[in-house]
């Protein structure tokens, strides 16, 4: 146990009616771990019947060809050398490579793996704290705050944000050893070593050089899994500082016998640095694929002092969602230009007074700087000063930085009342109140989530309501003009797209939808147009361009294809799968437009690749077909029984593949 767990153990015992409440202290630690899984639980369930979202739910899951491989060396070696998504998670990828293995498109069990994940996260928080601090009943609360605070509601219900909760988990888990870590280079614990005299006693003790070596691996594993967790090191010198006091000796540290060790600031630095290098080659490489994929360019890039801006209103944003979380959403539209340089300068006062008083108390109440710093400090990977995206901020980059607020606010108040002497039936009834209004309003912000209509049309209400200098927000309109593409409604999802194009004219995928929606109602020459729209405003080599280029130019063939100018279509279709290898329905369109203009030398490859990637009865009757005219025909008979297996009605099949070659 640490100093401060020492500490508030000796607290403890001057409360004896208070630990006889519920007997023993590790009764009361199993019921409180016991009360904090049911909330956690009784809270996230419904989110088993919500489907896949229509916003990196595709890209991660339901359209990706590599996570429904499977776990298999393929998807191992191209999760740990893809940059899709603009990111490098490899351990990510696995996760929902495994998911897709276990339950396919089912989403519930996705969810089911994210809400498993969200409460595996309260309860090592609650442990870590309660660990490092000694503190029951305060690490409790944090834990609890944790739990149902409505901004994390988005890590949650979100599957795509599995790399969130991964991440989070391995955080705690490192900060967890950390504690080992700490405790095996303890003078206490180095005697306590020499008097273990018994051979096997001494092979079962872990030095502090593998404790060591255990934190590294799971900060490892943890950026593997998100980089958002690259400030470890940093949230390990505030760990030295306060709870483990291991930095320096102030009035309230614990006798000299129960003490961790303490260092200099410099040794502590050093001892990180293993850990720095660590989290300085995840930043290179996040920072590769980010770039590399344009999520940090484009038309949404803002200038360096707008970006300082909005950090620092941003920054004090956050802790007011946390006070009243209302008007949350999926995404938070960027001021741009819109913001004021007062409203910058009020923040940095406000954010400097609020330092300033944490300084000040710093030795009578450690908890507030540290928690403070806590905050600050996590936050500064997605605060947007390198800007990513187009968002000013997010409710799922709050999941590791509220921790420290949580802090600050738990233990602010549990020493307040201490002070003036407030009753522990008024603290407990005030506990209660706060975790209900939370869990209330995380529910209904949960209730958004039910389906994507409802979610997008929620967003679009709050940032009409709540954005007053920026209104008008055309990701919000263009997902929801999807959402309502996806259950029929075409027209209602047209004028969703042309609000989102009236907003940001360059927006390429309301383009391309509204190029979409024009060839599914025979304008054939209009979407063309609009196609080629699409493609002049994604000329750059980024990969999100590339992505939204193939499907551009998949659309284009189809056009083509269906106007008779079967030239025009392969060569549409060829442009597709250059693009993105990967996407087996351009591969097949390629196949068939060659296979129609007499070309089997080309369909036939272009055929293969296509069942590859996907498995079709009929795709395999069409590759029987032009291999039997190559004159490959123990080939063809191969394909043609393929497709009897996979076939339910071979005749339905072979009258579709007529069809196919036929149009």
């Amino acid at each position: 146990m640490t100093s401060a767990g020492v500490e508030a153990k000796k607290k403890n015992k001057l409360e004896p009616a208070r630990i006889r409440l519920f007997g023993s202290l590790q009764r009361q630690r199993l019921l409180l771990t016991f009360l904090l899984g049911l909330a956690t639980l009784a809270l996230y369930y419904p989110v088993r019947g919500h489907p896949f979202l229509n916003y990196d739910d595709d890209l991660y899951i339901v359209y990706n060809p590599h996570v429904h491989a499977g776990l298999q060396w393929e998807t191992v070696a191209w999760a740990f050398t893809s940059f899709d998504a603009s990111n490098w998670h490899p351990l990510t990828w696995l996760s929902h490579a495994l998911d897709y293995q276990l339950f396919q498109l089912n989403p519930a069990g996705h969810h089911a793996v994210n809400l498993l994940l969200h409460l595996v996260n309260v309860l090592l928080l609650f442990w870590v704290l309660e660990r490092a601090t000694g503190y029951l009943g305060r690490s409790a609360m944090v834990a609890a705050l944790f739990a149902l605070h409505p901004i994390n509601v988005e890590s949650v219900a979100w599957i795509a944000e599995r790399k969130n909760l991964l991440s989070m988990m391995l955080f705690l888990l490192a900060l967890g050893a950390y504690g080992w870590y700490a405790q095996g280079t303890s003078r206490l614990g180095v005697a306590a070593k020499r008097d273990r005299n018994t051979p096997s006693r001494r092979r079962r003790e872990v030095g502090p050089l593998g404790r060591y070596c255990v934190v590294a691996i799971l900060f490892a594993l943890g950026l593997m899994a998100k980089p958002q967790i690259i400030t470890l090191p940093f949230v390990l010198l505030l760990w030295d500082y306060w709870p483990l006091r291991r930095m320096f000796v102030t009035s309230q540290t614990a006798p000299a016998e129960t003490a961790l060790p303490t260092r200099s600031f410099s040794w502590l630095v050093l001892e990180k640095l293993p850990l720095l290098a660590l989290s300085l080659a995840s930043a290179v490489i996040t920072l590769i694929a980010q770039h590399g994929s344009g999520a940090m360019s484009g038309p949404h890039w803002q200038p360096f002092p707008i970006r300082i801006g909005n950090a620092l209103v941003s920054y004090v944003r956050y802790p007011g969602k946390a006070l009243w979380p209302s008007h949350l959403s999926l995404v938070y539209p960027h001021p741009g230009t819109s913001l004021r340089t007062w409203q910058a300068l009020a923040a940095l006062v406000l954010l400097l007074a609020i330092s300033a008083l944490a300084i000040v108390e710093r030795r009578r109440r450690p908890y507030l700087l540290v928690g403070w710093l806590w905050f600050l400090g996590t936050l500064v990977p997605m605060i947007g000063v390198v800007q990513v995206g187009v968002q000013a901020m997010a409710d799922r980059y709050a999941y590791l930085p509220f921790v420290g607020l949580f802090i600050v606010a738990v233990w602010g108040v549990a020493d307040c009342c201490a002070e003036w002497r407030v009753p522990t039936a008024w603290q407990a009834g005030l506990s209660m109140a706060v975790l209900l209004a939370l869990a209330m309003t995380a529910h209904r912000q949960l209730g958004y989530w039910s389906d994507n209509v409802t979610l997008w049309s929620h967003i679009v209400t709050v940032e009409a309501q709540a954005l007053h200098s920026n209104p008008d927000d055309w990701v919000a309109e263009n997902n929801l003009g999807h959402a309502l593409l996806n259950i029929g409604e075409e027209d209602q999802a047209l004028a969703h797209f042309r609000a989102a194009v009236a907003i940001h004219p360059s927006d390429a995928d309301s383009n391309l939808n509204i190029g979409a929606y024009e060839q599914g109602h025979n304008d054939l020459f209009g979407a063309l147009e609009q196609y080629k729209k699409v493609l002049a405003m994604t000329q750059s080599t980024a990969r999100l361009n590339a992505v939204t280029r193939a499907q551009t130019f998949h659309n284009m063939g189809l056009a083509y294809r269906q106007l008779g100018d079967n030239a025009e279509a392969r060569e549409s279709f060829q442009q597709a799968v250059n693009l993105n290898p990967d996407d087996g329905e351009s591969w097949l369109g390629l196949a068939i437009t060659a296979h129609k203009l007499g070309d089997v030398n080309e369909a036939i490859p272009a055929y293969s690749q296509a069942l590859r990637i996907e498995s079709l009865d009929w795709g395999y009757v069409l590759l029987a077909r032009a291999l039997e005219q190559s004159g490959r025909k123990q080939e063809a008979r191969a394909a043609m029984q393929k497709a009897t297996l996979l076939s339910k009605n071979f005749e339905q099949t072979q009258r579709v593949a007529e069809k196919v070659l036929a149009q």
